[in-house]
């Protein structure tokens, strides 16, 4: 079972190493890299390539591992008591699986994303130590002990948010998706506009990268905003030869797909400015 590059996905040779690695070791993979560099898609990817089922969690700020694990329905126990409802008397039907617990009982292998971890509190990780470490945990209301059939191989994403805990981070194997240079970057490319003219690519991805490297720039546009760009250009039929004339410092065409905030538009901007000035 080795994860590959897919018809849909370029991965790197270390990325694929770290991938392998984590499933042999049968630890988490943590994956942390800029937003848009493809973490999330990962899970997906390498779910197709080993040809396993795949179960996202996507964490938010309100999330608690609890709710990984499972939650128990109190209020509609209560509501079915007092309508005198049968349903009271078996616990389990008030007992809602998390994507854990899902993970667990799954008949085969799985992969497991939870997407995002440090987007919740500080103690979420923690709070899901055991239960990745030992691949089970108990059921208070019922008693009864739920063990994974077959450890799925689970992925975790991380944007930096927060730091996480040390005692989280023993347990994981880490990889840190670098941003793509401009090789890799034009192989993803091509992966999604095939017919893409390889003179607008090359203009495209040099100007793509000339902005990236601007000085005082927020944020860096990020591979899926590349894709995006490119996109538009070629609905827009743009030739390379409108990408060179721009100059180094002008706002680029189509640049809402690249800049999101206007502090960086206000950069071109002023960059623009001080160049006409120099003419």
């Amino acid at each position: 079972m080795k994860f590959d590059t897919t018809p849909s996905y370029v991965a790197t040779d270390d990325l694929k190493v770290a991938v392998n690695a984590a499933v042999a070791l049968e630890r988490p993979l943590l994956v942390k890299g800029e937003p848009g560099t493809g973490k999330t898609e990962l899970a997906r990817q390498v779910a197709a390539s080993l040809g396993l089922p795949l179960i996202e969690w996507h964490v938010k700020s309100t999330t608690r591992a609890q709710q990984g694990l499972y939650e128990y329905d109190a209020v509609s126990r209560l509501r079915d008591s007092q309508l005198g409802d049968a349903r009271v008397h078996e616990l389990a039907n008030y007992i809602r699986r998390g994507k854990l617990w899902q993970a667990f009982a799954a008949q085969g292998r799985v992969v497991l994303l939870i997407d995002e971890i440090d987007k919740a509190d500080i103690e979420f990780p923690n709070d899901l130590l055991q239960e990745l470490d030992r691949m089970e945990f108990h059921v208070y209301e019922t008693g009864e002990t739920v063990r994974a059939r077959q450890r799925p191989v689970v992925i975790i994403t991380s944007n930096n948010e927060k730091e996480l805990p040390e005692a989280f981070l023993r347990r994981c194997f880490f990889h840190y998706i670098r941003f793509p240079d401009p090789d890799v970057l034009a192989a993803i490319v091509r992966l999604h506009y095939p017919g893409i003219k390889e003179a607008l690519l090359a203009a495209a991805l040099t100007r793509f990268f000339e902005i990236r490297e601007t000085p005082g720039l927020k944020k860096k546009p990020s591979t899926s905003e590349a894709l995006d760009w490119l996109k538009l250009l070629l609905a827009e039929d743009l030739s390379p030869e409108d990408l060179r004339r721009e100059g180094k410092h002008a706002l680029p065409r189509l640049y809402g797909a690249l800049l999101k905030n206007e502090q960086d538009v206000q950069l071109f901007e002023r960059l623009a400015f001080m160049a006409r000035g120099q003419r």
